[in-house]
């Protein structure tokens, strides 16, 4: 069977929930799309948005209290928002990735501390961190049993929490659940945790993940399901089931899906959404040009890594969007757009408004600078 550009790109737009809104609870949603960009706590609520009828913050933020959605560094060595169902296998699958770039780090390995150091002390943390504790606490932990200064430890904590499986702790009074700075605390992962150390439940939850993203991003190409775990080719490869199912792609690619799953029409409409920045859709492909055209890449994905809020038409990005003080959505397109399109822009920006609006529309605000800088926008309306 063969699957086109096109079809790739409605693939990804059905099972992301992107091509109509899905009523279904949130918590239901959040296993569905597999993971949540999450280093901007704001992110994941933008995220539902997008994909949920009548989203309601209150109902992640339930999720958050409860620890049925969890956030914490998983793929790409960032934070992501999964369901606690995920976790476990999760972690295991990305093991590899996340010690060589946490423990062999030269912020970690210059307190004099090394990768048994850190196996040795982890039992002791994890018990410290039954109950939920606040990033001070645990670095002045850290600094006492390594005999290091609280100020010099801290690049070794911060390498070394994002190794150990922790959670991020809800705020209380935060906005998005979570926060950026000082206050931000952690609790140690629930459950069954993986065994860090056994390298069959480390292939065996990498088996798991590839499976679970072809569920929510397929179809996909062995350099994809590399990018989106940021692991190693070969390691994709041993770990695909012998039950997927292969499809030639554009230019000969082999792509894998899982097998069952129906393909939308290439035809089937796809709506104008404002996406969250870092939108898991923005960056769980090698090929980004899936979502985002070649010409624009540059312009949504800046220097520093940071992903800006994009706007999606027919499918694929098209601008971007931005608050502005008084609770407006501007938004900023590449190219001149259709009436309709700007009607349904309106639309979307009337619900973005409602959400931000409710906890803290400048959540981006801080990446105004881009906007400063310059951006190639053809046209730009302001929904006030």
């Amino acid at each position: 069977m063969e699957i086109t550009a096109l079809a790739l790109n409605r693939s990804t737009l059905a099972r992301q929930l992107l091509l109509e809104r899905a009523a279904l609870p949130v918590e239901d949603v959040v296993k569905r799309v597999v993971a949540l960009q999450a280093q901007q706590p704001a992110s994941p609520y933008v995220a539902l948005w997008n994909r949920v009828a009548g989203f309601e913050a209150a109902a992640l933020d339930a999720l958050y209290a409860d620890f049925r959605v969890v956030k914490s560094t998983l793929m790409r060595i960032t934070l992501h928002a999964v369901h606690a169902d995920d976790y476990r296998e999760f972690r295991a699958a990305v093991e590899p990735t996340v010690r060589g770039a946490r423990l062999r780090d030269r912020r970690f390995t210059a307190s004099g501390l090394t990768e048994t150091d850190a196996a040795a002390l982890l039992p002791e943390l994890l018990s410290l961190a039954e109950r939920p504790c606040g990033a001070r606490e645990l670095g002045e932990w850290l600094a006492g049993r390594a005999g290091v200064d609280a100020v010099a430890v801290r690049p070794a904590w911060r390498m070394l929490r994002q190794w150990a499986p922790l959670w991020h702790a809800p705020v209380a009074g935060a906005p998005w659940g979570f926060t950026s700075d000082s206050r931000q605390g952690f609790v140690a992962a629930r459950g069954a945790l993986p065994d860090l150390a056994d390298a069959r439940a480390v292939e065996a939850g990498l088996g798991a993940l590839i499976r679970r993203y072809l569920e929510g991003f397929g179809p996909a190409s062995v350099a994809d399901m590399a990018q989106f775990g940021l692991v190693q080719k070969g390691r994709v490869r041993a770990a695909l089931g012998a039950d997927l199912v292969e499809l030639a792609g554009p230019g000969g690619q082999v792509f894998y899906d899982v097998p069952g799953r129906d393909l939308p029409a290439e035809d089937v409409p796809a709506p104008p959404r404002l996406m969250a920045m870092w939108d898991s859709v923005l960056l769980a492909y090698a090929d980004r040009g899936r979502v985002v055209p070649p010409e624009y890449r540059k312009h949504v994905t800046r220097v520093n890594g940071d992903v800006l809020p994009t706007v999606l038409v027919d499918g694929y990005v098209a601008g971007v969007w931005r608050t502005v003080d008084g609770g407006g959505v501007e938004v900023g397109a590449f190219r001149p757009l259709p009436a309709a399109v700007w009607e349904a822009l309106e639309e979307e920006a009337r619900g973005l408004r409602r959400l931000l609006g409710e906890r803290d529309e400048t959540a981006y605000r801080r990446y105004d600078h881009w906007w400063a800088k310059g951006l190639p926008v053809a046209e730009t309306r302001l929904f006030a």
